[in-house]
């Protein structure tokens, strides 16, 4: 069946469609950012770390986007938070093309980044609980759908990168600018709708509801985060950052009247975080990556090869599920296998065949990870309305931000200075950065100089010097053992979506939930 006859509105397929093309503009966005993350380290001399910073502004902002969209959104109308994140979209690109000498890139490029993020979580808090509404019966398969714009997105962008970026060597703000052609697009699918509320606003529940399965337990896996954020973006003291999300753990209380919460959402919460380190952070750098692995050029097409893996199977959700009798959590642990075995196979890849193959299975596990555990949130807890998945939602972009880009950032510097180190202690002390990247509890490192690497990695192979090929090759060996480290995270997410696999077979099966 179509989108036009399983839709409960008149204009199911044009809202689907317009949404897509609103995520797909985030997407676009986003390749087109993590392709010129070396242009940004070749002009202003960023270590992988401060990328992985400013890459990770690129996430935070899409929590608090999503999340505040999520509350005020059946309130406020669907149109008018569309058109907000068009305006956001738009002062992204001016606020980001502000950054021109070394001095102020940092913080250009952060700020550009939160807004741009901040505009695709209200986005997604217009999308998702939309089509979670307006597909009742069906959600897995049209939440995929939905989803299948962010790798179309990054297809689009990835390929225009290429292109402008290796090909004809384009400035990199020409290149950046050009997601703001599907923002223009999702402007006009949406102009004029007539948009459905959700079951919960439908039935009249009030905010103090809609927040109850999410509870303490839920709310403690959202303020861990956002203590995170007050801390290291935001630069304040941990007791005030602590403090701060414990007055919002406090709120969440008084609404619910301190009700505990669901223990099965904070479990999708706890993987939804985990989700969003290894999908979105990956993505992040896997450009990065596989472009020190192997060319610029390869990296990308192998960004567009694994992208374009996952745009085609996110139609194919429904498929899957009914061919190989899969309930949504069982395909999570099927995603989650593939994953940890994909990323364990690219830590050693050595030809570009071999990464076909590798990243080939890694984009078979990533790709119903995100819009499969919306479809599970929405199904399982229908009285949270729009809460619970933007909150998810939310979760997943803020882990993203401040535990997958900045962790893998850091991965990659630590490991790179320590191969370095091994093989010639002396060009390491003499490229080592003064001001040492540093990770949440983890020890400090002195990075590799970003611009002396990009200098290294610019000089044809055979026309490098002894300590040139020494820095490529221990930033190559950094990348490695990056992806390996990688592939603990969707491991951690296979053993969470079994024990739910057993929970839902212990109660009867897993089946959609209605508010009576």
């Amino acid at each position: 069946m179509s989108a036009k006859t399983e839709g409960i509105v008149p204009n199911s397929s044009r809202l689907l469609w317009a949404g897509f093309i609103a995520i797909m503009a985030a997407g676009s966005g986003f390749a087109l950012r993590g392709g010129i993350f070396d242009n940004w380290a070749r002009e202003f001399g960023f270590t992988a770390t401060q990328l992985g910073a400013i890459g990770g502004a690129g996430f935070t902002g899409f929590c608090f986007g999503i999340i505040i969209t999520g509350m005020i959104v059946d309130k406020i109308g669907y149109g008018k938070m569309v058109a907000v994140a068009f305006a956001l979209h738009v002062v992204s690109a001016i606020v980001t093309f502000m950054a021109t000498t070394p001095d102020n890139a940092a913080k250009f490029l952060t700020w550009g980044m939160f807004i741009f993020a901040f505009a695709n979580g209200t986005l997604e808090g217009v999308a998702n609980p939309l089509v979670a509404t307006i597909f009742p019966k069906n959600r897995t398969h049209f939440l995929n759908i939905l989803h299948a714009s962010w790798p179309a997105g990054m297809v689009f962008g990835a390929i225009v990168g290429w292109i402008l970026d290796d090909k004809l060597q384009v400035g990199w703000k020409i290149q950046l600018s050009l997601y703001l052609i599907p923002t223009l697009g999702y402007g006009i699918m949406f102009w004029g709708q007539k948009f459905p509320k959700s079951e919960a606003a439908e039935k009249g529940a009030k905010l103090g509801e809609m927040f109850k399965d999410v509870g303490i337990l839920g709310a403690l896996v959202i303020c861990y985060l956002l203590a995170l954020f007050f801390g290291g973006n935001l630069g304040m003291p941990s007791w005030a950052a602590y403090g701060l999300s414990g007055v919002l753990l406090l709120a969440v209380g008084v609404i619910t009247k301190f009700s505990i919460g669901s223990v099965l959402l904070f479990f999708l919460f706890v993987a939804h975080l985990l989700v969003g380190a290894v999908e979105l952070g990956t993505d992040g750098w896997i450009q990065n990556i596989t472009g020190n692995l192997f060319t610029s050029e390869q990296g990308k097409f192998l960004f567009i090869w694994t992208s374009a893996i996952m745009f085609g199977l996110r139609f194919c959700a429904k498929f899957i599920e009914k061919n190989l009798k899969l309930s949504p959590v069982g395909l999570l642990v099927l995603s989650s296998i593939l994953a940890v075995v994909g990323l364990r196979f690219a830590s050693g890849m050595h030809t570009f065949a071999i990464a076909l193959v590798a990243l080939g299975i890694y984009a078979l596990g990533k790709t119903f990870f995100w819009p499969t555990m919306l479809a599970v949130a929405s199904d399982r807890f229908p009285r949270t309305g729009a809460v619970a998945i933007s909150i998810m939602g939310g979760i997943g972009m803020l882990s993203a931000g401040l535990l997958g880009g900045p962790g893998l950032g850091y991965s990659k510097d630590r490991f790179a200075s320590e191969a370095l180190n091994k093989t010639n202690s002396a060009v390491y002390e003499q490229v080592k950065v003064a001001n040492p990247s540093a990770f949440l509890f983890f020890s400090p490192v002195n990075a590799i100089d970003g611009k002396v690497l990009g200098d290294a990695k610019a000089v044809a192979p055979e026309m490098r010097t002894a300590d040139q090929e020494a820095i490529v090759m221990a930033d190559q060996a950094g990348d490695r053992k990056t992806l390996t480290a990688d592939s603990f995270i969707p491991l951690t997410m296979a053993v969470l979506y079994l024990c739910m696999l057993l929970y839902f077979k212990s109660v009867g099966g897993y089946k959609a939930v209605r508010i009576e």
